[in-house]
């Protein structure tokens, strides 16, 4: 059938197909649309900056939100949110347009108003409790995303975005595919919210609206050259676990205490105790070999340094095999000239810690917590030129995956304003991804729901690996849920 959206003056006609085909009987497709903008797009083509280009090789992001039943029907319920996000793709008209590679081999979004995909679904033998399982992901997760293990290249032919409803027996999960090489967390964010914000009939806050300007040092005059073999740099066949650990404000206030307070986690200390120490703001971290200053210890880095003990451990690491824990990190602020917050794209780079997995085990939370911090702050300016200038010298993808066995990659940021959105039904009940760029090691953070500096971790791990973490009290000291 024929779906009608306005679009400026006239009425944009795009195709709706209705089918009752299940997959892998998961859910049940109903209708799939093509949404262009609401207005005709002069934006014109954007080229990829660096860090673009080194996501073209990775998976398309999958990100979605989980909520309780809409107040509308169905059958209202899809023409709003269509009429919603055709209105929303013109303030960000890269997600419906193409990459495209010029002839001389540079690579661009052509904002050609294309559009994106929208795909209406049911799950009705689905509950919200089934979904919220921290420990064991529904099988069905993985079908409540369009695009699975879609790379970010083939954007060059099919859409950049694509979206789906899923409507369950007592709820609905909006999720939603988009080429990693056109947007990265911060700027995804920024759409999902004002997408939702269009769908309640919000004013558009034009401070929020995004920046597309190409004039930084990200923006390169180097040439990429692919390998022939457009996939991903890691073994997506290889088994793993997943698993959601949260972390209360408490729980990491507890271990942000002890961290700067250089001890080991002690579990025969009493929890009173735990606790006097996490509100102490006399207390005086102490330095242990890494820096000779005194270093506060921020609750993220103590987390991480939990997380990377934790994981060598598990992994049964040899003491002189070298471990790294790396961390996107946003570089918008970071940079000279700063990049605004609403940046349009990517602006990321890798920080990068290492040390001999014996010394991870062995040392104190501090020991770890302070490789991590000092990675951290000598993240600079300069440390961004640094880095634009080696990927200059040799053009590369960015390379995903645990290839020696004892890497931690952690992605997204709790900082995200995952939790702001609310499509006129009430804010999410839960965050979740799909089974995007997955593979032993590989982390996200998420902002607790109840927010106050609770946090989410998606951990992915070998089976063996996440049986030995389970089974650590000392991590699971911690964990909250």
């Amino acid at each position: 059938m024929l779906c009608s959206l306005f679009k400026g003056s006239k009425w944009c006609m795009v195709t709706m197909s209705s089918s009752s085909s299940s997959c892998d009987d998961a859910i049940t497709v109903l209708s799939k649309c093509t949404v262009v903008p609401h207005q005709t797009s002069t934006l014109g083509d954007l080229k990829l900056s660096i860090s673009d280009l080194n996501m073209l090789l990775s998976h398309y992001i999958q990100k979605g939100c989980l909520f309780t039943t809409p107040s509308l029907p169905s059958h209202t319920l899809i023409p709003h949110l269509i009429n919603a996000l055709s209105r929303t793709l013109s303030f960000f008209p890269p997600f419906a347009g193409r990459l495209k590679s010029h002839h001389h081999g540079y690579v661009y979004i052509a904002c050609n108003d294309e559009g994106v995909d929208f795909i209406h679904a049911t799950a009705l033998h689905i509950s919200v409790a089934d979904l919220l399982s921290p420990s064991h992901p529904h099988p069905t997760f993985n079908h409540l995303f369009p695009f699975h293990h879609k790379i970010s290249y083939t954007a060059h032919s099919s859409p950049i975005m694509a979206f789906q409803v899923t409507e369950l027996s007592d709820g609905v999960f909006i999720g939603c595919a988009v080429c990693h090489a056109v947007t990265d967390g911060a700027s995804f964010w920024n759409f999902f919210n004002t997408f939702a914000a269009v769908s309640q009939g919000a004013t558009v806050c034009p401070s929020r609206l995004p920046d597309f300007r190409r004039d930084s040092i990200l923006t390169s005059k180097i040439l990429l050259r692919l390998p022939k073999e457009i996939k991903v740099t890691f073994d997506v066949d290889a088994p793993f676990r997943e698993r959601i650990f949260s972390f209360s404000r408490e729980s990491i206030q507890k271990l942000k205490a002890v961290a700067n307070n250089g001890g080991k986690v002690c579990l025969s200390e009493n929890v009173e105790l735990m606790g006097k120490l996490s509100h102490d703001t006399q207390v005086k971290p102490v330095t242990r070999g890494i820096t000779n200053e005194t270093t506060e210890i921020s609750s993220f880095q103590s987390l991480c340094a939990l997380m990377w003990r934790s994981v060598t451990k598990a992994r049964n690491l040899e003491g002189p095999q070298v471990t790294t824990f790396r961390m996107a990190v946003n570089v918008r602020q970071r940079m000279e000239p700063k990049l605004g917050d609403y940046y349009f794209g990517n602006a990321i780079q890798s920080i990068a810690a290492c040390a001999a997995a014996g010394d991870v085990v062995s040392s104190d939370l501090r020991w770890c917590a302070e490789l991590l911090n000092k990675s951290v702050k000598a993240f600079d300016s300069d440390t961004v030129r640094r880095n634009v200038e080696n990927w200059e010298r040799e053009p590369k993808c960015f390379e995903l995956g645990n290839h020696d066995g004892a890497t931690l990659q952690m992605g997204s940021s709790p900082r995200f304003p995952m939790y702001e959105n609310d499509f006129g039904w009430g804010r999410p009940l839960a965050v979740r991804s799909g089974g995007a760029n997955k593979f032993d090691g590989k982390m996200s953070a998420f902002p607790g729901r109840n927010g106050g500096g609770s946090v989410d971790l998606e951990v992915v791990l070998a089976p063996d690996t996440m049986d030995q973490l389970h089974s650590d009290p000392e991590f699971m000291f911690y964990v909250s849920g």
